[in-house]
């Protein structure tokens, strides 16, 4: 994936060598469970998620500046939310932030570089984004990043014995965007 930049993130392709950074949040549990994805039990279990990250190329770290430092993750991922528009060509945005960066915009400073990058050079229809109902921190940044609520459903986590919670979509169109 191409690497973006903006005034204090990097979002470049994960290395092998995120390892640590990425742990010393995964392993936090006020993160992976509000995502949908259970805490990180040792560093192994970090290493062979960046493992998929690179073999998925759909994912960035993100890098900030100041400390040469992966704080978070993204990514524009090739999913479908509402199978009604699924003609279009779109992805939906995903994030991630280590609790010791939380807020400071680093995240919606993130997204932002993403929408731009799905839009104007990958030509994107739609780009989708998502919340569980409890996780308040997303939806804010869904808020100050432009989404428009879509629709909500309810959904089995897998991960945590098929424990039921509201997920909400929101989208932006191509249309909307260029407003």
């Amino acid at each position: 994936m191409k690497t973006l930049e903006t005034e204090r993130l990097i979002l470049r392709d994960w290395k092998e060598e995120d390892f640590l950074d990425l742990y010393e949040y995964a392993c936090d549990d006020r993160v992976g469970p509000v995502a949908g994805w259970p805490v990180h039990k040792n560093i192994e279990e970090s290493k062979t998620i960046i493992k998929r990250f690179i073999n998925d190329n759909e994912s960035y770290a993100i890098v900030l500046k100041a400390e040469n430092k992966v704080i978070g993750g993204t990514g524009l991922h090739n999913k479908t939310p509402d199978k009604t528009v699924e003609d279009l060509k779109q992805r939906e945005i995903g994030y991630v932030l280590n609790p010791k960066y939380w807020g400071h915009e680093y995240v919606p400073e993130a997204v932002k570089v993403l929408l731009k990058y799905g839009f104007e050079e990958l030509n994107l229809d739609l780009i989708w984004c998502g919340h569980y109902d409890f996780n308040m921190k997303s939806k804010r940044v869904i808020e100050k990043c432009g989404f428009n609520y879509r629709f909500n459903r309810d959904v089995k986590l897998a991960l945590f014995e098929n424990r039921v919670e509201n997920e909400l979509f929101y989208n932006i169109y191509r249309d909307e965007y260029f407003k």
